[in-house]
């Protein structure tokens, strides 16, 4: 009998306590089982929008005429065979979930999963109904991935039996304060609750504070990419039990928060936010941590030495912020780091020899920092390492031979740094290599057999280094990207390259290669998308018309600089060629209309530097062509309005040519045009006055030609507008002031026109803000230097502009085959006019030179910090140069002559130690040249024509008084004493009339007493009074340089 017992409370508590496998011994109630089977009516199952990696079979069991608490995804309570569970993730269910839906009638249910289903209709949505609060048995509620849109309705407050909630990647669906408030306090079991990619904006950061302190049983929390905004002024954060918390991709300012009782955290991601300061120190206590990313903020100063010592952790990303210093020499051993990335930040220094401990490491990146010396040979025990990047940092010496021993490595970019010596040769890892990329570094020494046999090589990347020799062999039959440009190889290019059928990228321009090559064998390689063989002045192509070339999968053609003579008719079966290179060869006469038919949809085509005479007209088929260079070749006669036929055309260059003519009036209508080169023409007439109210336009380079009359208005239409040079033309106008809201413009020549009259001021208050390159030299300007007008310039202001190219790219196949087309202009600088082929964004320049400026320099000009050059000469300049000068401590070209500039030269101009070229030739200056630093290095010439300078360099010396001269803050104030020219003249009139009235005086009674004693005294001996009256004319002109 006991043993009989035993059995049946067995048999009990299998049936009863284990639902999932007793639930099909219980027949469900008919009304839940005629619910579902309307649920899943409701809707249609599809896979076009499907997530999932698993096939929706859930519903394919639930059938009529069987018992639904058999169904998959259905579980049913084992007493009362209620349904108490449904998952129907990942099922493909496709419709509207209405508020009447039959779902809402499962009073019972404590687990409901419709994860990743498409409940969204484009014209009605689907809305979180109020209906899923009625589950107040629900325990698990997982709605992720639904496209619910609105609001979260309050009474999702009422499932105060929570404990896990599931929202995420529903982006409109909306959470308000209040809503999120009554959940936590009602819901005080959740434990875990994922609302990412769900709309938090209107919580306030502060709010969370709360949501933390009233959650003490919460383990995980996810609100990634939920909108958050802010600056947290809460910086505790209280959560006793959390192990997980996800804040990334929000944007949340301030500093990190210290999280003060969390120390079981396993996982903490605050990445893609806007936190700025250091990293607390509270975060030291996170010793548990498995995961640490604080990625894209703003942080700075140095990693805490002891988050580098943490027992458990694997993952610590700190990328793309401004942490500095150097790594801390601190990872121990052992150690259970399998990610670090510190990469783009500002770390100096070695790199730490205690990196050898990382021996669980896979991916290291120490990219994009300052990192110096060299790179230690400590990989020799990182066994499992697969990702090492280190470009772009200051690396120098050879690559450490520990590196060639890893036989698990995937990718080694070590590109951009200065690294030196021959590869060796002598590999025993690199067995799974897959990407070798170690362009823009110092390389030398051939290219060795071993790295041209790598098993799994794919992409090998070794352009812009100094590798010398013949290219050996190659038997890399995975290879697919193959990067030996800019190098200094020669010989022949190897058959064995014609045999890498997987090639998609050869690049081998810029070289020394010679021989004679049949083009067809380049036809072999079948997948090949971009070909290079630029700028190897020895190597000659043999192109057969006769032979069938195929080329089905070549987009990007470069054959600069070989020397071709006829442009290749197998272009024309080249369907996908998008980008074509044939510059600096010898191709003449007109260019075809079927090669710009050839291009694809926004094609590039650059036959610059050839000797082609003219071009056929442009007919309707080549609409599709993108950007066209014909700069620096023999083009002649009037440029036809059939060139507007390329209707896609965002970049035209037809610089350095003899076209006439007027410009097509459809030109500048083209919406799509970006930048328009016609520089160095003959283009005569009035400019066009049609430019499109949707215009493109970047930069308008008119430079050099014969254009008349006014500039049109219209050309504030073009608001991108970044360049505008129309100097050296004919035009005849007022200062354009309407060119003032073009907020984007960063360089304005007008130079060498007739332009005239004064600059008057600007109407708005943001004028010109971006302008760094301001050059009106060689007009009729006049009046004052425009004042208001420096003041606006608010670019020129900032000294810390970072350094970068003005510069689009044209065509962007790749990072390292791309063709950029580099700003340029001409400006007088340091006394020549010099070309800049590639304009600097922090290269700030004034010219406005001869002129008919008159008046003082402003003070305001010492507010441009960012100046590097500064010519107003040869205007009608007066008054002193002022002390604010001296600030402008960027300044390499400073130009005031021939002018009226008066006054001694301020000792503040010795402040700028960069000034390269200085003339203040031809004014009236006086006193004591200043001497040290860059103005001890400047010849007489600087300072000619101002006869009563002296010091050196002059030979003039000075004497003891000039030697005291006061500086120039004593000596002229702008503000207090400021002579034209006319009470000048009205003084110098009165002086001369009373000196002829008092000579006529003494002429009729002599030597009055009364004349002698305000003069000198006593009458003395003639020699003695001669003395006096020397050191007196000393004295008034120290006390007239003083009151001055």
């Amino acid at each position: 009998m006991s043993s009989m017992k035993w059995l049946l409370l067995c048999l009990h508590l299998f049936f009863f306590h284990f639902p999932s496998f007793s639930s099909f011994n219980f027949s469900c109630h008919t009304y839940e089982n005629y619910v579902l089977l309307h649920f899943k009516s409701s809707f249609t199952i599809s896979t076009a929008y499907y997530p999932c990696n698993e096939s929706p079979m859930k519903t394919r069991t639930w059938k009529i005429e069987t018992d639904c608490c058999s169904w998959h995804g259905v579980t049913c309570d084992t007493i009362s065979s209620h349904v108490i569970g449904l998952n129907l993730g990942c099922e493909g269910l496709t419709g509207i979930l209405h508020s009447n839906s039959t779902i809402f009638h499962l009073s019972h249910l404590q687990t409901l999963n419709l994860s990743s289903n498409y409940f969204f209709n484009v014209y009605l949505g689907s809305q979180f109904h109020s209906n899923f609060g009625g589950f107040q048995s629900l325990t698990h509620l997982d709605l992720s991935n639904c496209d619910f849109q609105g609001e979260v309705p309050p009474q999702i407050s009422h499932l105060s039996k929570l404990t896990s909630l599931h929202l995420s990647h529903n982006s409109e669906l909306i959470w308000k304060e209040s809503t999120l408030k009554r959940l936590v306090q009602n819901a005080t079991n959740l434990r875990e609750m994922f609302l990412d990619d769900t709309n938090m904006s209107s919580i306030r950061p502060n709010f969370l504070s709360f949501l933390f302190n009233h959650s003490s049983f919460l383990v995980t929390l996810n609100l990634e990419n939920t909108g958050l905004r802010g600056n947290f002024k809460q910086s505790i954060l209280c959560l006793p039990a959390i192990h997980e918390l996800y804040m990334s991709s929000n944007n949340l300012t301030g500093q990190l928060p210290e999280l003060s009782c969390s120390n079981f955290l396993r996982i903490l991601d605050f990445s893609f936010n806007g936190f700025q300061g250091p990293i607390p120190p509270s975060f030291s206590n996170l010793t548990y941590l498995t995961f640490l990313s604080l990625m894209g903020n703003s942080l700075n100063g140095s990693i805490p030495s002891s988050i580098l010592t943490f027992s458990y952790l694997s993952y610590l990303r700190l990328s793309l912020n401004d942490l500095s210093g150097q790594i801390p020499n601190v990872f121990q051993q052992p150690n259970r780091f399998i990610k670090l990335d510190l990469s783009s930040n500002k770390f100096i220094g070695e790199l730490p020899i205690s990196i050898s401990n990382l021996q669980h490491l896979i991916s290291l990146y120490l990219s994009s920092n300052s990192f110096n010396g060299q790179i230690p040979d400590v990989f020799g025990g990182m066994t499992k390492l697969q990702q090492l990047f280190l470009y772009s940092n200051n690396f120098e010496g050879q690559l450490p031979s520990s590196l060639f021993t890893l036989n698990q490595l995937v990718t080694l970019d070590s590109s951009d740094n200065k690294l030196v010596g021959p590869l060796t040769n002598k590999i025993s890892g690199f067995q799974k290599l897959t990407y070798l990329i170690l362009h823009n570094n110092l390389l030398n020494g051939t290219i060795p057999s071993s790295v041209l046999s790598l098993p799994k090589l794919k992409v090998l990347h070794l352009a812009n280094n100094r590798l010398t020799g013949h290219i050996r062999e190659i038997s890399l039959y995975s290879l697919e990207e193959l990067y030996l440009c800019e190098n200094k190889l020669q010989g022949n290019i190897p058959k064995s390259i014609f045999n890498l059928s997987n090639l998609t990228i050869l690049c081998l321009s810029s070289n020394n290669l010679s021989g004679v090559v049949d083009f067809h064998h380049f036809s072999k390689l079948q997948n090949l998308h971009s070909l290079s063989l630029s700028q190897n002045s020895q190597l000659s192509l043999k192109i057969e018309s006769n032979v069938n070339y195929s080329f089905s999968e070549l987009i990007s053609l470069e054959l600069s600089s070989l020397s071709l003579n006829e442009i290749p008719r197998f272009l024309q079966k080249c369907p996908s060629l998008y980008s074509l290179d044939m510059s600096n060869n010898k191709l003449y006469g007109r260019v075809p209309d079927w090669l710009l038919e050839t291009m694809n949809d926004q094609g590039f085509l650059n036959l610059s530097q050839n000797m082609f005479t003219s071009i056929d007209q442009i007919s309707t088929s080549s609409y599709r062509l993108g950007s066209l260079d014909l700069s620096l070749n023999l083009l002649h006669g009037e440029l036809s309005s059939s060139i507007c036929n390329m209707s896609s055309l965002k970049f035209l260059n037809l610089a350095h040519n003899k076209l006439t003519g007027l410009i097509p009036q459809c030109l500048v209508s083209l919406s799509s045009l970006q930048v328009l080169d016609l520089q160095m023409n003959k283009l005569y007439g009035i400019l066009p006055n049609k430019f499109s109210n949707d215009s493109q336009l970047l930069n308008l380079n008119l430079y050099g030609n014969q254009l008349e009359y006014r500039l049109p208005k219209t050309l504030s239409h073009c608001k991108n507008l970044e360049v505008v040079n129309l100097g050296s033309n004919r035009i005849e106008d007022k200062f354009p002031n309407w060119l003032e809201t073009l907020e984007n413009l960063k360089v304005l020549v007008l130079r060498d026109n007739k332009f005239h009259g004064p600059i008057s001021n600007l109407s708005t208050n943001h004028s010109f803000p971006n302008l760094m390159i301001f050059d009106i030299s060689g007009n009729n300007f006049s009046g004052s230097l425009p004042k208001e007008l420096f003041k606006k310039f608010e670019a020129m202001k900032d000294e810390n502009a970072s350094f970068s190219y003005m510069v689009e790219a044209l065509n962007f196949y790749s990072q390292l085959s791309s063709i950029w087309y580099y700003y340029s202009v001409t400006v007088r600088i340091k006394g020549i006019n010099s070309k800049l082929v590639k304009i600097s964004t922090n290269f700030a320049t004034i010219d406005m030179s001869r002129n008919q400026f008159e008046g003082d320099i402003p003070n305001v000009v010492g507010e441009l910090h960012a100046l590097i050059g500064l010519n107003l000469s040869h205007n009608r300049l007066t008054g002193i140069i002022s002390r604010s000068m001296g600030n402008l401590t960027n300044l390499e070209s400073l130009d005031l002559s021939s002018n009226i500039l008066t006054g001694v030269i301020p000792r503040e101009l010795s402040n700028l130690n960069f000034l390269e070229f200085l003339d203040l030739s031809n004014n009236h200056l006086v006193g004591e040249i200043p001497q040290g630093k860059q103005l001890n290095t400047f010849s007489n010439e600087s300072y000619d024509g101002n006869s009563e300078l002296c010091g050196f360099p002059l030979l003039k010396k000075c004497g003891p008084e000039q030697h005291s001269l006061p500086s120039a803050n004593k000596y002229l104030s702008e503000e207090k004493f400021e002579l034209g020219w006319k009470p000048v003249t009205m003084g110098y009139g009165c002086g001369f009339l009373f000196g002829i009235g008092l000579g006529y005086c003494m002429f009729l009674f002599g030597k009055p007493r009364w004349l002698v004693m305000i003069f000198g005294g006593k009458p003395k001996r003639r020699v003695k009074r001669k003395t006096r009256v020397r050191r007196t004319n000393h004295s008034n002109m120290n006390e007239v340089i003083q009151m001055s």
